[in-house]
């Protein structure tokens, strides 16, 4: 097995810019545009794995405790602003408008894009729910389904999971194992995972099983389905605190850089 963090952190794509938000990058790009870009991508004889992380304000504030994680973050091939508060501090802090592409929009994107070209691997989620969203997708969006395997393993069994994703062939591993553990776990394993696109994409697996609901279309286009969730479902009320706790580390820091 091979820790592959590269030498250098990678560069971002050609036609983005690259902010920092709290120590962690955060790229500029539209959702058409990342479609674009993991295509190009998944599609190359190459196929060199690329990680994918879709930020939230809840990993920005687990990331400022655990060091693996905030690596993981840092050499990541692309990050994109998954929801409203990272629109909202990229706007106070740099002063800047950037687009979202949250994990389901991408998901979702890329399978309709493709169909049966593109080869999946459904890593994450309790068992027999990968299952059950892999045949949802084959029949919604015709895409080919390399692989399934549930979330609930432990760090002894990381190796055989990784191994079994990387002989699948696929192109794209959904990887919804947690905020934190999915991230290091694309890191840490993606030359062994040995796919062209890793993306850590929480609860998409859910949404395609149908055992979580998407969030209702307005909430997202104003990028606030987190409120959504958190109201609905008591299990998210712990999350709440995060969510507070990161509005006052953006104030704090648009304070200290005098904004």
């Amino acid at each position: 097995m091979t820790n592959a963090r590269p030498a250098h952190p990678p560069a971002p794509p050609a036609d983005s810019a690259r902010l920092e938000l709290f120590g962690l990058p955060l790229d500029v790009i539209s959702l058409d545009a990342t479609l674009d870009l993991l295509g190009g991508w998944m599609f190359t004889q190459s196929r060199a794995p690329h990680t994918v992380v879709t930020l939230n304000p809840e990993l920005i504030v687990q990331s400022r405790s655990h060091p693996e994680f905030a690596n993981a973050v840092q050499v990541a091939d692309l990050v994109t602003a998954d929801g409203v508060g990272i629109v909202y501090a990229a706007r106070q802090l740099h002063g800047l408008e950037v687009p979202r592409a949250p994990g389901f929009d991408i998901v979702a994107g890329l399978m309709k894009r493709h169909g049966a070209d593109l080869r999946v691997f459904f890593l994450g989620a309790k068992p027999g729910v990968a299952e059950v969203a892999a045949q949802n997708a084959a029949r919604d969006y015709g895409i080919t389904v390399a692989g399934v395997h549930h979330g609930y393993f432990d760090l002894p069994e990381d190796q055989r999971v990784a191994d079994l994703v990387g002989a699948s062939n696929a192109h794209l591993v959904l990887t919804a194992m947690g905020g934190g553990r999915q991230e290091t776990f694309n890191q840490y394993w993606r030359q062994v995972l040995n796919a062209p696109v890793l993306i850590g994409c929480g609860g998409v697996i859910d949404v395609l099983a149908g055992t979580a609901d998407l969030a209702p279309a307005w909430t997202r286009r104003m990028g606030v389905e987190w409120i959504w969730r958190v109201v609905g479902d008591r299990k998210r009320w712990n999350r709440a605190p995060r969510l507070a706790q990161f509005v006052t580390l953006v104030r704090a820091e648009k304070k200290r850089l005098g904004r």
